[in-house]
């Protein structure tokens, strides 16, 4: 097993342990690996029911030996699919983002919609996206962002996974960020202009966000109560 598979597998092993509950937990790697219950149940050499009664909590809660053969199973099916998720791992930095860069990163052990992201930073959703749920976010200062972070970089600010919000602060109109979107594919899940309301909006964010298909909102929230509340929601 290469080191970035196994590192992986920890954190999602770990995750699923600690979670209040776990079968969600397991549910939300699932979705992000893109892998039905149907395959992952193949996979596992069980039948789909079994998959769903873990997810649901209708059976006990796995064991670690049960958890583990689930996030294996995962992690076979995307190297046989060329290991995208894997791979996108291993361009995670978690703690090499310097903090005038990166405000807050977060994985979260279960989806979260995105109306209720809005909705704990007070933002207004302008175009709304082709997915209503997400597994993380980030904060971003776009200026220290686009000047200093190769794209390789700027990919890595999606952390472990492309289904999350991505945050920007410092902005003007929301031009420069979302134009950077544009050259890194693929496109996170949610942005949100901070210091902005509507109206100061540049003309042709909402045309970029509906094109790429990810919702697009702003708000006004002073930054250190945004970021308190980032950091006290569940």
């Amino acid at each position: 097993m290469t080191d970035s598979r196994a590192d992986l597998a920890r954190r999602m092993a770990g995750e699923v342990v600690l979670s209040d509950d776990p079968g969600t937990t397991l549910r939300k790697w699932r979705d992000d690996f893109g892998v039905s219950q149907t395959a992952l149940a193949q996979q596992l050499d069980v039948s789909p029911s079994v998959v769903s009664d873990y997810e649901s909590g209708r059976r006990q809660s796995p064991g670690i030996a049960v958890v583990r053969r689930i996030v294996e199973a995962l992690l076979d099916i995307d190297e046989a699919n060329g290991g995208e998720h894997i791979h996108r791992y291993t361009r995670v930095l978690s703690a090499g983002f310097e903090s005038d860069v990166v405000h807050d990163l977060r994985e979260y052990p279960t989806p979260t919609s995105i109306e209720e992201f809005h909705d704990t930073v007070e933002a207004t959703e302008l175009v709304e996206g082709d997915r209503t749920t997400i597994a993380g976010h980030t904060v971003i200062d776009s200026i220290e962002a686009i000047t200093r972070l190769s794209s390789e970089g700027f990919y890595r600010l999606y952390g472990q996974s492309t289904n999350r919000v991505l945050v920007f602060t410092n902005v003007t109109r929301g031009e420069s960020p979302l134009v950077a979107l544009r050259v890194v594919s693929p496109t996170p899940t949610a942005v949100v202009l901070h210091g902005l309301t509507p109206d100061k909006l540049w003309d042709h964010a909402t045309a970029l966000a509906a094109v790429d298909g990810y919702s697009l909102a702003v708000t006004a929230l002073e930054l250190d109560e945004m970021l308190e509340r980032l950091r006290l929601s569940p």
